[in-house]
């Protein structure tokens, strides 16, 4: 198989993926009963990265070829698809969902900096360990957590930097010690990755090779199972980093848009970074 017929073909269309993006599209749609402003262009573009991202060839790739593609939809999972759909969200839906005591009293807890940085930053740690890597996959079950999981601990960890509400943000240099903190633990992780040997992620060294372009990949493209994890751990070094940097610097702009009072009210104190 060529791998443009691969493109055209490796498509897989899983119910549950598919029934979930549309489950995500309706449950906004109700919410905002059918009432869509430009923010629904972002939380549909998220959809879109997602469904992309699960049933593109790149979850070929990234299943059965190649480390750098599972670590390119991994980032997508991460940097990509929550920032879009938070930002897609109204205000008018978040404060009516916290009108609930038990979502408003979620939301006090969750969205504390400690607690929602551990999440997102642990969870990417935990699943590149390489038993669990390995684990998830191995088995569909085990791999299908794993994607919830990033999901649900990137959502969290987004909160406090792009929430609808700006009040529930917090303060512009607390997100830039937030998210360099951030871009700090992806990147000690990345070198890691970049610089370890070969074999910790056995998978990727004799793939079964079930579309037949396993040929192409090591001889037309002349890639290596050493050069594919160093580029995995590339693509989790720079892009990722340069996420960061970008809401860096928005937090920055937001900071030098406050009147004077409110920007020195904006400087993190220990109180609130451990909110």
């Amino acid at each position: 198989m060529t791998i443009s017929h691969f493109m055209l073909t490796a498509w897989d269309w899983e119910p549950s993926v598919v029934a979930g993006c549309a489950g995500l599209l309706a449950a906004y749609a109700a919410a905002a009963r059918f009432r869509f402003s430009r923010r629904a262009l972002y939380y549909v573009a998220g959809v879109f990265v997602l469904l992309m991202a699960l049933t593109s060839p790149l979850d070929a790739l990234s299943d059965m070829y190649l480390f750098s593609a599972h670590m390119l939809q991994h980032m997508l999972l991460i940097l990509a698809v929550p920032p879009l759909l938070l930002l897609g969200i109204p205000k008018e839906m978040v404060r009516k969902a916290l009108r609930n005591s038990r979502l408003c009293r979620a939301e006090e807890v969750l969205s504390r900096p400690v607690l929602a940085w551990s999440l997102g930053v642990g969870v990417l740690w935990l699943w590149h360990w390489p038993p669990l890597y390995n684990a998830a996959l191995a088995s569909e079950h085990i791999h299908i957590l794993e994607h919830l999981s990033f999901l649900v601990a990137s959502t969290i960890f987004w909160w406090p930097v792009i929430s609808p509400l700006e009040e529930l943000r917090m303060p512009p240099l607390g997100c830039v010690a937030y998210l360099f903190a951030a871009c700090s633990a992806h990147t000690v992780l990345a070198i890691i990755l970049t610089f370890a040997p070969v074999g910790h992620y056995p998978a990727y060294i004799n793939p079964p090779d079930p579309y037949g372009i396993l040929h192409t990949i090591r001889g037309g493209w002349g890639l290596t199972p050493l050069e594919d994890q160093q580029w995995g751990g590339l693509l989790m070094w720079v892009p990722a980093c340069l996420v960061y940097l970008s809401f860096i610097l928005a937090s920055l702009a937001r900071w030098y848009r406050l009147p004077e009072a409110d920007a020195v009210s904006a400087v993190p104190s220990a109180a609130t970074s451990a909110r």
